[in-house]
């Protein structure tokens, strides 16, 4: 994991910033569970379950609230 993909959270706009919470979450899934083909292998199970993806949401609103308050809430 020596590899620098994530120079800073500070982006221009709400939008890229919600984009990078959603980058950060499955980032997260990619080091939890390396094996790309255990993570399409269990796609099907988790993407029709609404309590998996209800906590998926929560674990991007929790990535969003770090990078907001990074970026000041992008007030200027």
């Amino acid at each position: 994991m020596a590899d620098t993909w994530l120079p800073s959270l500070i982006t221009d706009t709400p939008q890229q910033g919600f984009e990078l919470a959603i980058t950060l979450s499955r980032r997260g899934v990619k080091y939890t569970q390396p094996d790309v083909d255990t993570l399409k292998k269990l796609r099907p199970e988790y993407a029709n379950d609404a309590a998996g993806l209800t906590a998926a949401s929560q674990v991007i609103a929790t990535n969003f609230q770090t990078v907001a308050a990074a970026n000041n809430y992008w007030r200027k």
